[in-house]
Formats: C-alpha cells, sequence, structure tokens
C-alpha cells in the first residue's frame, strides 16, 4: 500500500508529470525522426537508472554497464515501436531491461527483446473522476505524513523512490554506511504506514 501511495504523488507531481512528457516526446522524436538531440537528454536521464536498476537485480557493474549500453542501443533502434497511448517511456524501457536481463541470464548473448509484456498495459487506460479523487485524497495524506518525517528520511526516502537511486548510490552520494540508508527509509516506511493508518481511522 505505501509503494503504491509513493507512486501515486510521485505521478500527481507537476515536475513529474513534465519529466515523463518530455521523455515521452523524446521517443516519438527518436522514432520518427532519429532525432540526435531527443536521444541524448533520453540517455542522460535513463541510463544510469538502468545500470542501477541491474546492479540492484545482483548483477556486477561491469555487466550491468554493458548491459545499460545495449539497451539504449535498442531504444535508438527500436523506438518506433513505442505507443505513448499504452505506455509510460520507464514503462516501456525498463520492460526492455527485464526482458534483455533475462535474455543474458538464459545464456544469450545476442540481443533478443520481445516487447509484447503484460506491464505495457499499466498506462492503457484514464482514471475515472472518481478514482482520480481518490488518488489526490491519498497523495494528501502521503505528503502529510512525509512532511512530519525528520530530515534525514524524508531525503534518502525522495532520493529512493521520487528519483530512483539504488541504496549504494544514496549511500555514495550522502556519504552513509548503506545499512543506514536503509534503516532510515525503513523506519520512515514505518512512520507513513503508522500515519496513514491513523488517517483511515
Amino acid at each position: 500500500m505505501d509503494a503504491q501511495l509513493l507512486q501515486t504523488a510521485k505521478s500527481l507531481d507537476p515536475a513529474a508529470q513534465a519529466l515523463t512528457q518530455r521523455m515521452r516526446d523524446n521517443l516519438v522524436a527518436i522514432g520518427k525522426h532519429r532525432d540526435e538531440n531527443a536521444f541524448q537528454d533520453f540517455y542522460a536521464h535513463f541510463s544510469g537508472r538502468i545500470k542501477s536498476f541491474l546492479m540492484g537485480k545482483g548483477m556486477q557493474e561491469s555487466v550491468a554497464e554493458e548491459l545499460s549500453q545495449e539497451i539504449m542501443l535498442i531504444v535508438w533502434r527500436r523506438a518506433e515501436s513505442y505507443d505513448p497511448d499504452k505506455a509510460a517511456p520507464s514503462t516501456w524501457l525498463f520492460t526492455i531491461a527485464r526482458n534483455r536481463r533475462t535474455d543474458y541470464l538464459r545464456g544469450n548473448s545476442r540481443i533478443e527483446v520481445e516487447l509484447d509484456d503484460e506491464m505495457l498495459e499499466v498506462d492503457s487506460s484514464e482514471p475515472t473522476q472518481d478514482e482520480q479523487v481518490g488518488l489526490s485524497q491519498q497523495a494528501q495524506v502521503l505528503e502529510m505524513a512525509m512532511n512530519k518525517l525528520p530530515q534525514e528520511q524524508r531525503q534518502v526516502l525522495h532520493l529512493s523512490y521520487f528519483r530512483g537511486q539504488s541504496h549504494g548510490a544514496i549511500a555514495k552520494w550522502l556519504d552513509l554506511p548503506i545499512g543506514t540508508v536503509k534503516s532510515r527509509i525503513r523506519l520512515a516506511m514505518q512512520s507513513i504506514r503508522s500515519e496513514i493508518k491513523s488517517e483511515e481511522i
């Protein structure tokens, strides 16, 4: 429930919405016009996140780096298959990343990506008006809960859930032991869950 609320708040954030639209426009431009500037912007935003995602799944850094480069190459080659009405850019991209990882783990070195993935259906329909009201209310509860967190907990939670940084990357960025980062995130989530439950009573 807590992860879902965090995603809801992120989706309602104007800055996040603007960023998503920019990445959507980039993919369309790459697919239609082989726009190198659009690709550079897309690459700059997502390449590090893809590498962190792969390392978070247990891959060595060198392998994650190699696969992230392959995945971004797939983006360049296959962007015309992206349908902005069917999936968010991140959904489309991380579907490619998951499938490329699976392909690698099966011992298959060639690039073979199947985009017919159930995750692509995530954004296939718009929420109803009642659902939008519910999401907005959930986001407000979440925002209040996050505002009550100590600054150090709010900081690591923001970097993890809203910036997509791995625990290791956060630890390096803040010069903290990774155990401290995990502990702060865990305590923050416990506080948020407690606050949400109290609001539901």
